[in-house]
């Protein structure tokens, strides 16, 4: 079958590519071996927030009955929660095949691996197929890593799919890696009522945060009793028992009901045949890339694969970058401007732009002003006070935001338009803010007042 784009992998980037590039009227061919939606669909992004969603009542009436307002218990079905979360998963996946199909992307299920330039074999149960195309665009994606010692056995010691796929919460979890994945997870299953014993070889959790934002969130978790051990080495973790056993490298032992080992993702270039091709790897296997997401020539990467930043929104903004400069729409080389990460939980974390530490081990002068979370009216009514927004400005522009509270997420899109667009004070003085809203909390880091 000739085309003039093939695409392997059916994340958020590859299907918004394929998506595009038939709009602008390339005859376009995706490959998925597995559900469309990738991981963020099907075992990542979306499914920890619809767990996040379910138990956050927990959270508010926890905080409520801190204040004395309020008194009682919340049980979640965990069980209905899994069929719900596969209904609405199950549903999107039809929604992006009907999509596929109106817009003229013809879709192979089955594994992909490149034969050579501008060919790949598309191997299904019952058949196989070759795929011939101008140009080859690589999503496939990422998956859990691990390393000696912190291997996943599917027992008690489970990677991030896994756990999402628990028929039950554990009473005890052990959480090997303080980053957004490990700390997301750790709070689904402490709402349910696990134990929690966090564990990270970093000084910090969340330790590419701006530090103040790491120390809110570590007093948070004293705040829920957590066990939280940060600047350590964990030696293995193995399954003893029916139990997960963790042993740091000083001999300690810590034993919990099941483990997660959220140590970092590897990119999914195994079995692709990209030794048929030019293509330059690096590390585990992300595929280097130009200034244009190009690996070599009619071949192509975007997304987490090519190790630039592995965010779903990021990976669409990339695809549709590429599929207007193969539709020879534009020929410029790829900026993303500035990309918006949020944790999520209770209480979220917002980034986008740089910080100060960034600028100062730089050499560059910044600015700093912020405002407390407890003077907001939106978080003292949900008795959520902890937390602040913090804004860097260089040369008297807005160049980073962050914030640490209830609900922070809300103002990502206002905070990445501020940072993109290097706003003045002026700007911000200009801009009327609705009362009572969160987005004040950023308004008065904004002003200083």
């Amino acid at each position: 079958m000739q085309y003039d784009l093939v695409i392997i992998g059916a994340g958020p980037g590859g299907y918004d590519c394929a998506v595009q590039a038939a709009a602008l009227g390339l005859r376009t061919a995706l490959v998925e071996r597995d559900a469309l939606g990738g991981t963020c669909l099907n075992r990542g992004c979306v499914p920890t927030k619809l767990m996040l969603g379910a138990t956050a009542s927990i959270e508010e009436l926890q905080a409520q009955a801190k204040v004395k307002i309020a008194q009682g218990h919340i049980d979640v079905d965990w069980s209905a929660l899994h069929s719900r979360k596969e209904k609405l998963l199950a549903g999107s996946r039809k929604a992006m095949a009907a999509k596929l199909k109106t817009t003229g992307v013809d879709l192979y299920e089955g594994h992909a691996r490149v034969l050579g330039p501008g060919r790949v074999e598309v191997s299904a149960e019952t058949a196989s197929v070759v795929l011939e195309g101008t140009d080859l665009v690589l999503a496939t994606g990422c998956r859990p890593s691990s390393f000696p010692g912190l291997t996943p056995d599917g027992d008690a010691v489970l990677d991030s799919d896994a756990f999402l796929a628990l028929p039950e919460m554990p009473k005890s979890l052990i959480v090997v890696g303080a980053g957004f994945i490990g700390l997301e997870m750790a709070q689904v299953a402490h709402r349910m009522g696990a134990q929690i014993h966090l564990f990270d070889a970093l000084d910090r959790v969340a330790a590419y945060e701006d530090p103040e934002v790491s120390k809110t969130l570590q007093s948070v978790f004293r705040r829920w009793k957590w066990k939280v051990k940060t600047g350590v080495k964990v030696a293995s973790v193995v399954t003893e028992n029916a139990a997960a056993v963790l042993t740091l490298e000083d001999g300690t032992r810590v034993e919990a009901e099941k483990a997660l080992i959220a140590v970092g993702r590897r990119p999914n270039t195994e079995e692709l045949g990209l030794d048929n091709l030019d293509v330059e790897l690096r590390g585990p296997g992300w595929v280097v890339v130009d200034d244009h997401l190009r690996a070599t020539e009619h071949v192509y990467a975007l997304g987490d694969v090519n190790g630039r930043i592995q965010l779903a929104h990021a990976a669409s903004d990339q695809a549709r970058y590429l599929a207007r400069l193969l539709a020879g729409k534009i020929d410029t080389p790829y900026a993303s401007g500035p990309v918006p990460s949020v944790l999520y939980g209770s209480p979220e974390c917002l980034r986008v732009g740089v910080m100060a530490e960034e600028l100062e081990s730089q050499g560059k002068a910044c600015r700093v002003t912020s405002s407390p979370w407890a003077a907001n009216p939106i978080a003292q009514a949900h008795a959520a006070t902890q937390g602040f927004v913090k804004v860097v400005w260089h040369d008297d522009r807005v160049v980073g935001i962050t914030a640490v509270g209830h609900d922070a997420s809300r103002f990502a899109a206002a905070a990445t338009i501020m940072v993109r667009d290097a706003w003045t004070r002026q700007q911000a003085e200009e801009l009327i803010f609705a009362h009572p809203t969160l987005d004040e909390a950023l308004m008065h880091a904004l002003l200083d007042e």
